[in-house]
């Protein structure tokens, strides 16, 4: 059974291109020749045009009369690559010698064949030249593959949206940092869009089709903290059953986002820095150093200035992240981006549980009155559960929000008036007190659980059941 690839033979002497297209079309399909090398280009792309691309060429080197330098193959062998980089190339020549083939390797040729050939030595290089084409096509393939599966991974799950005058200066700073390698700290209090940021940052990148590789390093164990970054060997330690790539190999050509970078301790901290001076990393057990290409991202809701004044965090690490400095505003400091993101998520929602809902005038304006403590991040969940509570056609905002929304200057509000205890419904007099905590410590999740003597895990909890 023939081969269903396509040759092309190029050779200014048409005994040569009898012989090869006589002994080819035995075992290939399609043999086209040529005795002009300004015709490749154009055969190149009628093939490719017609769904029956060439995968090899075989190349003579000299088309001048008397010419025996070879200079002409390594000039259309050049071209040939710059066409398509797919297409594997054979060089041919009367007058081979060991340096001539050893450069016409290093220019990018596949093989060497000197002419006259025997036919099992030309049938064999063919037979090579097809399998290094169809390794090639399938790298191509992998790597669109890998392209599209990172586009994939790198969308959020919901747009980074806002018109008020405070989010057009983040977009703008975002537009100007992006485009440069600089390290960007990203800080605000927890659900303003961190995260959304950091993707924002990376998709206006030069780096937008490599991978964004994120970690939350409140949530990393402190015993692990190496291996989750710079990898580890099989048997480095007890739990080392194999392998493991650390998310800055992982990040290789991309994006590195490091969240809530806030709760690191110091002696991991010295760590990173080390690991960000040198841009290389070794993993545990491992004895060879790995260099890192990566765009460094960093957030967090903690004050690192105060941080560093309280001994917290190692101020050469902090000069070291934030070459830039985005902060996200908190909602009630872009209120009038409640409406564009209300309606957002309401579609959204909406679409996934194929509801068709509306927002009244008198509780989008609740809404609008509402200070969010939880920032963007409650106000979504908010929205959620209203869409999948509410009946009717018109959304339910207070279904989920009760008389926070509808009333949320009444100072008989037992969950926003601190001083009113006239319920004892748990629930409430819960939200209250972990709202308060909130509150207090400006959005920090860690140091607000820390203070109600609750986990990491616990508050996050209670941050999802009441939306906050």
């Amino acid at each position: 059974m023939k081969h269903s690839g396509s040759i092309l033979i190029v050779d200014d002497n048409p005994d040569i291109l009898i012989a090869a297209r006589l002994l080819l079309k035995q075992h290939y399909q399609r043999v086209k020749t040529t005795d002009n090398p300004f015709d490749i280009a154009g055969i190149i792309n009628e093939q490719r045009n017609s769904d029956q691309p060439i995968d090899v060429i075989l190349l003579d080197m000299n088309f001048s009369q008397d010419s025996i330098s070879g200079k002409e193959g390594f000039y259309w062998l050049k071209k040939i690559i710059e066409q398509d980089a797919n297409i594997v190339v054979l060089l041919m020549t009367a007058y081979g010698d060991i340096q001539l083939a050893v450069d016409a390797i290093k220019a990018g040729a596949s093989d060497f064949i000197a002419k006259p050939w025997q036919n099992e030595q030309l049938l064999g290089a063919v037979a090579a030249a097809f399998s290094h084409a169809k390794d090639k096509q399938q790298v191509g393939k992998l790597t669109r593959q890998k392209q599209g599966l990172n586009q994939a991974l790198n969308t959020p799950n919901f747009k980074f949206l806002g018109q008020s005058n405070a989010m057009q200066q983040v977009f703008s700073t975002i537009e100007k940092a992006a485009q440069t390698d600089a390290n960007i700290l990203i800080t605000g209090e927890s659900g303003t869009g961190k995260e959304l940021t950091a993707h924002a940052i990376h998709q206006a990148s030069m780096r937008h089709n490599q991978t964004f590789m994120s970690l939350d390093m409140g949530a990393v164990a402190q015993n692990l903290f190496e291996s989750e970054l710079f990898g580890h060997k099989k048997g480095a330690f007890t739990d080392a059953k194999a392998d493991r790539i650390g998310k800055f190999e992982l990040a290789q050509g991309g994006s590195l986002f490091l969240d809530e970078l806030g709760n690191l301790p110091l002696e991991h901290q010295a760590k990173l820095l080390a690991a960000l001076q040198n841009r290389q990393v070794t993993p545990i057990g491992g004895s060879k150093t790995i260099d890192i290409d990566i765009r460094l991202i960093c957030a967090t809701n903690d004050n690192l200035e105060q941080a560093v004044a309280e001994g917290r965090f190692r101020q050469d690490l902090l000069y070291r992240i934030n070459t830039v400095e985005i902060r996200l505003p908190a909602l009630r400091e872009h209120s009038d981006d409640i409406p564009l993101l209300a309606d957002y998520y309401l579609n959204h929602f909406a679409q996934k549980y194929k509801r068709n809902l509306t927002i009244t005038t008198h509780d989008m304006a609740s809404l609008c009155h509402y200070s969010w403590p939880g920032n963007v991040r409650e106000l979504a969940h908010a929205i959620e559960r209203a869409v999948i509570l509410s009946e009717g056609e018109n959304l339910d905002v207070s279904s989920v929000v009760g008389n926070i929304t509808s009333n949320a200057n009444s100072t008989n509000n037992p969950i926003e008036n601190n001083n009113a205890y006239d319920t004892f419904d748990l629930d409430i007099l819960e939200q209250r007190t972990v709202r308060a905590a909130l509150t207090h410590y400006q959005g920090n999740v860690s140091h607000a659980a820390k203070a109600l003597g609750l986990t990491r895990g616990a508050m996050y909890r209670r941050l999802e059941k009441y939306g906050l």
